[in-house]
């Protein structure tokens, strides 16, 4: 009996975190005008990052992403243009190379689940 996969669709190259980290976006917007926003993230990965933009922007657009606790700076594209919630969009930003150390987090392994039940486990060292 074949089995389907439970999530269709392609396959994410690494975990997704939900935090927010404070960053400085600049690039320009749908018209062509400059621009530079302070936001934060919605969500990280080893790959990108999804944020919420007053700024309008197109699909496949560079945007310089700064990580302002860290002054570290890396340059991105628009790869997904989401909803809008208030004046500002979600979009979703892919590095253009991957950077996993960008975000000073340690990411899950690539099969790590939240279903898992050691997710739910509470590790305690021997003897005590």
């Amino acid at each position: 009996m074949a089995t389907t996969p439970s999530h269709p669709g392609p396959r994410r190259r690494s975990q997704r975190v939900l935090m927010q980290v404070p960053v400085k976006l600049r690039g320009s917007d749908a018209q062509g005008a400059n621009f530079e926003e302070e936001t934060e993230t919605l969500a990280i990965n080893a790959h990108g990052a999804l944020v919420l933009l007053q700024a309008r922007v197109i699909s496949g657009a560079k945007i310089h992403l700064q990580h302002t606790r860290t002054s570290e700076e890396q340059e991105c594209h628009v790869v997904f243009l989401g909803p809008v919630r208030g004046n500002k969009a979600e979009i979703g930003l892919e590095f253009s190379a991957p950077r996993p150390q960008f975000w000073r987090v340690a990411f899950p392994p690539e099969d790590w689940s939240p279903k898992n039940p050691e997710s739910r486990t509470v590790h305690r060292p021997q003897g005590k």
